[in-house]
């Protein structure tokens, strides 16, 4: 009988089995079920039949596993999300300014952090407008003056809460607004 790349095989003589992977001048090499790649003579190996069990042990007749067993799918594990929350989507405005405008030359603090407050301001009321519940705002963490700014912009409205957004996500340098909508 004659072994093939891909044959399930064991090795006479001692406890081992596994998938030749490569053959070249009557040796083989096999991988083994424990994912090792060692090279045994073709003489060496028995093909076994057409089984898809191999026996793991030779003092333990009724253990087996089957081949490709240790590639099991990938189970997805659920993260812990209210069911409210896993259907709205998020808006996230990025006001870092390299983000908003090409250059900023020419322009003082001031102006930055205006344009910064106006873009802020547009961007929740476009989100109030088509009833998007939550937005991050991500503002970096600096010194903390835009940060301080949007929170006394958030205060002026009634309707909205707002937080620290996902420290894993944003780190420190991002708001969460929740917007309630009115029914």
């Amino acid at each position: 009988m004659s072994l093939q790349v891909g044959d399930n095989v064991e090795v006479l003589d001692e406890d081992l089995a596994g998938v030749i992977i490569f053959i070249k001048n009557g040796t083989a090499i096999i991988q083994t079920n424990d994912n090792f790649e060692l090279e045994f003579e073709l003489s060496d190996l028995v093909k076994v039949g057409n089984s898809k069990l191999l026996r793991t042990s030779a003092f333990d007749d009724e253990t087996y596993i089957k081949i490709g067993s240790d590639k099991k799918p990938k189970k997805k594990k659920s993260v812990g999300v209210k069911p409210k929350e896993r259907t709205q989507p998020v808006m996230e405005v990025d006001l870092h300014i390299h983000n908003l405008l090409p250059t900023t030359k020419g322009m003082q603090n001031h102006d930055i952090l205006t344009f910064q407050l106006d873009t802020a301001k547009r961007q929740l009321a476009f989100a109030m407008q088509k009833k998007i519940q939550r937005i991050v705002f991500v503002h970096g963490v600096g010194e903390g003056t835009l940060k301080l700014e949007l929170e006394y912009l958030f205060k002026q409205y009634d309707n909205l809460k707002y937080y620290e957004a996902n420290y894993q996500k944003y780190g420190l340098g991002a708001t969460e607004v929740y917007i309630y909508q009115n029914p």
